[in-house]
């Protein structure tokens, strides 16, 4: 589609010689001889670029230009004059313009301003459908009802500076909350920092919050700015904020509540205004009645509790969550999109999904890579999730003997159960109702491994 541009100005010669250029270089070009009659066909045929004299009768550029900024910004517009003044152009420049060029016009000059506009404009649409997505994926998927309240509760904290802890199983989309409040609140545009709690070491988790000064210690060679620092006027998220040493939780503490602190072997206090949301999948009541999370820590932070619920507890959202891992892995790995049966749904729809959205994620990648037809069925979702299903093509009675279809049953049987078990040995054997040694023993009899279990 070819660009169109709008030229206004009184001049009927500018006009014309201005028209006759462009539409030699392959643009769709209207024109106006004055303000009014410019406003109206900018709404009419909303012009890619709009090419606006200054000085006109009636209704000047710039009056046109401030009313062309407040009812369609994303047109560009180059404002041209035959007498203008640094004043002038200062001015259209400040209320949007995007370039300024004096008469008499070149040919050269107009093609240039023109053409750069136009790629201005370009990058504006990218940048904007690239934010529009990174947006979109920092949604929470899902039409349950849970999910509806937790969207309304992320609604009304967000644009507060109220702290906030997620609670939730591990792969619930605690982090992806996380995101979804930052970019919802006052500090969008200023950083959002994550620290895993439970990832760094005990001794080395100082160092990473208030980062040190040089030669604080053997081996720093340069000072270290900490996520703290780094985390000033925006977010910072503590994930697994549980798991942080009690030592660590009273400095933090005292930081988060006096907004100002000191690296390691500093003695320079710096300032910070950081709001603070923390994860956890424990119940911190409970850590701190167990006398490892200190209370007036846990009183600071659990300002806002969030409880982000298991896939098991929204299996309304499933079909959703499908389609939108369809799309999207189908895009990442430039795979002609993927359709899913009915039946593959409802398959997956009654599994209980011990790892959450983050396991369902990891299985439609998988199906979407691996299936060999447009439509993915049955066959194709693994046998973790089918159940003990006879493999290798067997039907139930094709088997040869009692011990393969056994062997076979518990194989399948175990897989399933370690797998909803988060791979834990001594739950699954619980859960199963045998003792943990004859369960490792019954796994290596089935020459069953934990690192292959996916």
């Amino acid at each position: 589609m070819k660009k169109s541009i709008l030229i206004i100005d009184d001049e009927v010669r500018i006009r014309n010689s201005l028209k006759e250029i462009l539409e030699d270089e392959g643009f769709a070009v209207f024109a106006a001889s004055d303000g009014y009659e410019g406003l109206k066909t900018a709404e009419e045929e909303f012009p890619d670029l709009v090419l606006l004299d200054i000085w006109m009768p009636g209704i000047d550029g710039i009056e046109v230009l401030s009313k062309l900024r407040e009812n369609l910004p994303q047109i560009q517009v180059i404002m041209i004059s035959g007498h203008g003044t640094v004043e002038t152009a200062v001015k259209a420049t400040r209320l949007g313009a995007y370039d300024f060029i004096e008469k008499p016009l070149s040919l050269e000059k107009i093609l240039l301003a023109v053409n750069n506009a136009l790629s201005y404009q370009k990058l504006e649409e990218e940048n904007r459908l690239l934010q529009q997505m990174i947006d979109q994926g920092y949604q929470i998927t899902g039409a349950s009802k849970k999910i509806r309240e937790l969207r309304e509760q992320v609604k009304a904290i967000a644009p507060t500076d109220a702290w906030v802890v997620l609670y939730g199983e591990n792969g619930t989309g605690k982090e992806l909350l996380a995101h979804s409040i930052h970019r919802q609140s006052r500090r969008t545009d200023k950083p959002f920092i994550e620290v895993n709690c439970s990832a760094i070491p005990p001794d080395l988790i100082e160092d990473e919050l208030f980062g040190h000064e040089k030669e604080a210690f053997a081996g720093a060679l340069t000072k270290k700015r900490g996520k703290l620092d780094l985390a000033n006027e925006g977010t910072l998220l503590l994930e697994e904020i549980g798991e942080l040493p009690l030592q660590v939780q009273g400095k933090l503490f005292t930081i988060l509540q006096e907004r100002k602190f000191e690296r390691v072997g500093g003695n320079r206090s710096i300032e910070i205004d950081v709001r603070v949301i923390a994860t956890s999948m424990k119940d911190l009541k409970e850590k701190v009645e167990d006398g490892t999370f200190r209370e007036d820590f846990y009183y600071r932070i659990n300002v806002v509790p969030l409880h982000v619920p298991p896939l098991r507890e929204r299996k309304d959202d499933i079909p959703l969550l499908v389609e939108e891992f369809l799309k999207r892995y189908s895009l990442k790995n430039s795979i002609k999109p993927k359709t899913i049966s009915p039946e593959a749904i409802e398959m997956l729809i009654k599994y209980n999904w011990p790892g959450n959205v983050r396991e369902l994620k990891n299985v439609i990648e998988r199906m979407v890579i691996l299936s060999e037809g447009r439509e993915i069925t049955i066959s194709d979702i693994p046998p973790s999730i089918t159940g003990p299903l006879p493999v290798k093509g067997k039907k139930l009675f094709d088997y040869d003997s009692f011990q393969s279809a056994r062997d076979d049953f518990e194989r399948q049987f175990i897989v399933k159960k370690l797998i909803e078990n988060n791979h834990d040995l001594e739950k699954t054997a619980a859960a199963i109702g045998i003792a943990k040694k004859r369960l490792h023993r019954k796994m290596k009899e089935l020459k069953i491994e934990l690192a292959k279990l996916t």
